[in-house]
């Protein structure tokens, strides 16, 4: 499908030539000739926005003169001017767990426009649209040469619904693919092979365009391709298939910090202590709704893999994006992983001609700057529950002692389990736990090689995963290279860690075989098990019963450590409580120690073959090893030959049946996919934005709420509302997969909102998990409480503290929201994504003001709450609400509304943005 643009010969299209080709582009340059404004020293991730901007000027895209003179304003105001602009990425990045929903939604709206009397057809991407199948491999198997085989084997009995729902979608939409299961992760599928960094179509009148490849994915961390100077980012599954079906993105020029990196980076220092400290650094700074672009000469000495590794991570430091400006690695990695030589020259050129190229010149103008020497970098880890929380490597053991320490002292003596033996011979007397002082428990664990102790802190989980570090060369192959050294000197992991490795691509496993690395990795436990997010998703599988067990009964604090880049409460495993990323080398290390009790830089890892301590300074690989067998494994035809097919599949994918036809059948009895119920009776009109009178409170949450809180993606037990529904359907629970596998069926996810193991309600005191008070005034789960106030046509709103939706782009975290019947979250800050997530689904977002909170206005769950007059609401309009508490007395309070612009009024008023787009396309059609 051509590109439309905003005009064929408008004074600001140029051509330039490259690579053979001659192609036409929308020259910044020439704004600033035409005097549109000084464009020179804005940064190039705001270029490539403006240029965004010009290319569709004056075509009936919502797009005047005044917006890109806005951005020369800009440059002069120093770096602010928050004018609401219509932004249109090129293209659209799903993955399955959010894709499928997003999926459904499409079929679910061709239904919905046939019964407004409009065209099926007309429901199509408008853009291109790549789904990859990431997300639903679960680590089942481990530790042995068949992983791998059963892991996929596993996947699809579990998800055969879900691809075969996948498998129409592909074949009944325009502009849409997929990469079946066992390819990769979608981000480092898309750095290594979909990215181009310049793309290139024709146009309306026929002649082939050059502009910045752009896009939005809905999974947060498509900020990973920023490293290749490709500008996107996450938002929630219904903002992605608005902009799939042609709406702009509506969203305000951003503030841009400039991060200057100087310096290079120590022996004994990985990519992963230099992103652990970015995201410490950034979230003291503020960056929730900015850009981050790196630059400055610290750059010249950083590789590609490792700038991806630290944009990939964009929203655990809060930002919108963490850029990195076309140079000569760029060039040099496209060459790498196999892009072609043209396209290569294309990006080069194009680069210099509008102004994107960093060079040593380069100093833009931005917002606001911090700045890092790298050679400061020293080994760390994250954790126990936030990407931010920042630990130099030598501080761990310690900090974990205070964590434990902090959660002992606050629960009395009575929650301490009586421990039992009951193996043969008595019970083995327990081993000194270091910095004990009286706050760690411990159980004894039989298995049929022996017994062994856990204790708090034991390490049960060390997986490398995730695209964040896998993409990275330079740490995958010293994570083998550390397996290589600790197997020679006759070390292995603890046997109550599950290990694990879970690439993002097959090119990883490609290198580190022709290394001779992975039969190292796999003798100390790391077998392949999988190409997929695995752990970072929830997807880490179930530990061994009889360490489960051991943990559940003696209340312990099981310990993960992997190298991903998420380790929120109950995300992980929902038997191990503090987690930790780390570098994949410290992830192999920490295998080996089985304990975050001990400080892993000064004591030994084990005994060798002769007993004689083994530390981690004489295994870890030099730079310079690493450097050397990456050059010679890593190559271009690695990349060329793993990616020929990547749209072909197995045997398994292509031997897939599925129905045909511009509709789905909707199968009745299907757990993972059902139409859901968003446009039943939607009339051909949009209503008003309605007042909120007389509702009740449904949660009243804390800071840092995330949207794995609201909407958990990992397993779920039967005795919950989830589990129960699935228990009702006949489904047994070695079938319950998880919740984001079941993204697909709206009953099992309104029943998991609010339903994280870990989330707090204040309302109730104590007490972890989803629950809450029903109208009855007792406890209960908060689905049922909400299908409760439902029948009783109560609304309901949600109060919340600061940072409100951190985390994943997760639409559930909205969508399930709306269902419940939340007319409004109020609370004292939002992040970006879900923020706009609530008011896809027409859920209104309000801020506090005046220093009011949920603590100061003493809320405990029991009040009720009106805000009239949003019928006339205005964006971001000041508004009065009322509460009114349970003795009678009540209290105005003002409030910020959060539709932040006038599109999202629309939005709101249809009852979402899906009701929008397609009440237009009925209209349309």
């Amino acid at each position: 499908m051509p590109i439309v643009t905003g005009h064929d010969t408008a004074k600001t299209r140029r051509s330039l030539s490259a690579g053979g080709a001659t192609v036409s582009y929308y020259s910044i340059p020439a704004a600033t000739e035409a005097g549109l404004g000084d464009f020179g020293r804005l940064p190039a991730s705001l270029k490539v926005v403006m240029e965004n901007l010009l290319r569709f000027e004056d075509g009936g895209f919502s797009v005047s003169t005044d917006d890109i003179k806005a951005f020369a304003e800009w440059g002069a105001n120093g770096g602010k001017n928050p004018r609401e602009i219509a932004y249109r990425p090129a293209r659209v990045l799903m993955q399955d767990f959010t894709g499928v929903p997003a999926v459904v939604d499409l079929a679910a709206m061709r239904d919905g426009i046939k019964a407004l009397g409009g065209d099926a057809q007309k429901i199509n991407p408008l853009n291109p649209v790549d789904l990859v199948i990431d997300h639903s491999v679960m680590i089942d198997e481990f530790g042995n040469p068949r992983a791998f085989q059963l892991n996929v084997e596993r996947e699809y009995e579990r998800n055969i619904e879900r691809y075969e729902f996948l498998k129409w979608g592909q074949g009944a939409f325009d502009n849409f693919r997929v990469v079946p299961p066992g390819t990769g992760i979608c981000h480092q599928v898309n750095l290594e092979y979909l990215a181009q960094t310049v793309w290139t179509d024709t146009d309306q009148s026929g002649e082939e365009v050059a502009y910045p490849d752009t896009l939005v994915g809905t999974d947060s961390h498509t900020t990973m391709v920023n490293g290749l100077a490709v500008l996107g980012w996450g938002v929630g599954g219904i903002e992605a298939e608005a902009a799939m079906l042609g709406q702009p993105i509506s969203m305000l020029i951003p503030e841009v910090v400039g991060f200057k990196l100087t310096g290079e980076m120590m022996e004994g220092t990985t990519g992963t202590d230099l992103v652990l400290k970015v995201v410490e650094m950034l979230r003291k700074h503020g960056v929730v709704g900015k850009f981050v672009e790196f630059y400055g000469p610290g750059l010249d000495n950083l590789p590609l893999a490792q700038r991806a590794t630290i944009a990939n991570m964009a929203p655990e430091y809060g930002a919108t994006c963490g850029f990195f400006p076309i140079d000569d690695e760029t060039l040099r990695y496209l060459r790498q992983t196999g892009r072609d030589e043209g396209r290569i020259a294309l990006v080069e050129e194009y680069a210099k001609a509008q102004g994107m190229w960093r060079g040593p010149d380069y100093e833009p103008v931005y917002s606001s700057t911090l700045h890092l020497d790298m050679k400061t970098i020293v080994p760390a880890i994250s954790g126990p529950k936030r990407p931010q929380d920042y630990i130099t490597l030598d501080a761990a053991a310690p900090a974990f002692h205070e964590y434990v320490k902090g959660i002992r002292e606050g629960k009395d003596a009575s929650h301490r389990a009586e421990v039992r033996w009951e193996g043969e011979g008595g019970a083995p007397e327990p081993q000194d736990i270091p910095g004990n002082e009286g706050h760690h428990l411990h159980g004894f664990v039989q298995t049929d090689d022996g017994h062994y102790q856990i204790h708090d802190g034991s390490i049960v989980i060390a997986s490398i995963t995730s695209c964040t570090n896998t993409s990275n060369p330079y740490v995958m192959i010293g994570a083998g290279l550390l397996a290589r050294k600790a197997r020679e000197k006759g070390l292995t992991r603890k046997p109550w860690v599950k290990t694990s490795l879970a690439p993002g691509s097959q090119v990883v496993s490609h290198y580190l075989e022709a290394a001779g690395l992975q039969e190292d990795l796999d003798a100390i436990g790391f077998n392949l098990v999988g190409y997929g997010c695995t752990t970072c998703i929830g997807n880490s599988g179930p530990l061994a019963p009889e360490i489960s067990k051991s943990i559940n009964d003696n209340d312990l604090i099981g310990v993960s450590v992997l190298s991903g880049n998420r380790n929120f409460e109950g995300r992980i495993s929902p038997d191990v409580r503090a987690n930790y990323l780390a570098s994949p080398p410290l992830v192999v290390a920490y295998s080996l120690i089985g304990d975050m009790n001990v400080d892993i830089t000064t004591s030994a890892l084990g005994n060798d073959k002769d007993g004689n301590p083994v530390y981690l300074k004489d295994i870890w690989p030099s730079q310079a090893e690493i450097a050397e067998m990456v050059e010679r494994t890593v190559t271009r035809e690695a990349f060329q030959e793993k990616y020929a097919d990547v749209f072909k599949g197995d045997e398994r994918w292509q031997a897939i049946e599925t129905s045909r036809g511009e509709t789905y059948n909707w199968p009745p009895a299907s757990t993972y996919v059902q139409n859901p119920p968003y446009f039943e009776g939607m009339g051909p009109e949009k209503g008003d934005i309605s007042s909120i009178k007389g509702a009740r409170v449904l949660a009243i949450l804390g800071d840092m709420v995330t949207t794995d809180h609201i909407s958990p993606a990992g397993s779920f037990k039967e005795t919950t509302p989830a589990g129960k529904y699935l228990v009702e359907h006949q489904v047994p629970v070695r079938e319950f997969n998880s919740y984001g596998s079941r993204r697909g069926n709206h009953e099992v996810m309104m029943r998991g909102t609010f339903a994280n193991i870990r989330i707090k309600n204040e309302m109730l005191d104590g007490v972890e998990g989803g629950y809450t008070l029903g109208p009855d005034g007792n406890e209960m789960a908060i689905y049922d409480a909400a299908m409760a106030y439902q029948e009783q046509g109560t609304p309901l709103v949600i109060f919340a503290g600061e940072q409100y939706g951190a985390g994943s782009s997760r639409d559930w975290a909205a969508k399930g929201t709306a269902l419940l019947g939340v007319k409004a979250v109020i609370a004292e800050s939002f992040e970006r994504i879900h923020r706009s997530n609530l008011v896809g689904m027409g859920v209104v977002p309000f801020e506090f003001t005046g220093g009011d909170s949920r603590s100061s206005l003493g809320l405990k769950g029991d009040e009720s709450v009106d805000i009239p007059g949003l019928e006339e609401v205005i964006p971001q309009q000041m508004v009065t609400a009322t509460i009114t508490y349970a003795d009678g007395t009540t209290k105005d309070i003002e409030l910020r509304c959060r539709i932040d612009t006038a599109p999202e009024i629309e939005y709101v008023e249809n009852g979402g943005v899906l009701h929008f787009v397609l009440r237009n396309l009925a209209k349309a059609s």
